[in-house]
């Protein structure tokens, strides 16, 4: 399937500059997003993977679905001050700055392997202190696998040389 039929392109949001590739197109075309689902487990199953593992907020929208159709657990990440338990957590550069994502210091176990889910793979730095805080707690990240790449950002280089599917990329 040609998923970009279902990406809107939103132009100079959310500044001036930037080209938006808006996946609620995709989400609203239920066979559509179904179709990306699918191709992402299907990718999970040849890992072997124990749990899913995705950012807030939009790799909870494409990792919770995999780990649903695997019957497996998710783990959320999140912002720091966003999780009720006691966390782990890891700065992080933006562009402007820093910031801190954090995950339940008992969401994974050692040795566990995992499959990080999101939606768009960009510069690298929200995947690449992912990656950190599941090493952090012993587990092996497997794989990663988002709908969209932007491969003019780069972010591969970001990822360990981690395994990585992509369904889109511009």
């Amino acid at each position: 399937m040609d998923y970009k039929e279902h990406i809107a392109i939103v132009q100079d949001w959310p500044k001036e500059g930037v080209q938006f590739k808006d996946i609620t197109p995709l989400m609203d075309n239920g066979p559509a997003f179904k179709s990306a689902v699918d191709e992402i487990v299907e990718y999970a199953k040849q890992l072997e993977i124990d749990i899913v593992v995705g950012p807030e907020a939009r790799g909870f929208i494409v990792g919770c679905p995999v780990s649903y159709a695997l019957e497996i657990g998710f783990a959320p990440v999140r912002k720091e001050g966003k999780l009720p338990r006691e966390t782990i957590k890891v700065d992080y550069g933006l562009e402007y700055g820093k910031d801190v994502l954090t995950i339940h210091k008992d969401a994974i176990k050692p040795g566990q392997r995992v499959l990080i889910v999101d939606d768009l793979l960009a510069t690298g730095g929200t995947i690449e202190a992912t990656i950190d805080l599941v090493e952090q707690l012993g587990g092996e990240v497997a794989g990663c696998a988002f709908l969209i790449e932007l491969t003019y950002l780069n972010g591969r280089e970001k990822l360990k040389n981690n395994d990585v599917l992509t369904l889109m990329q511009y």
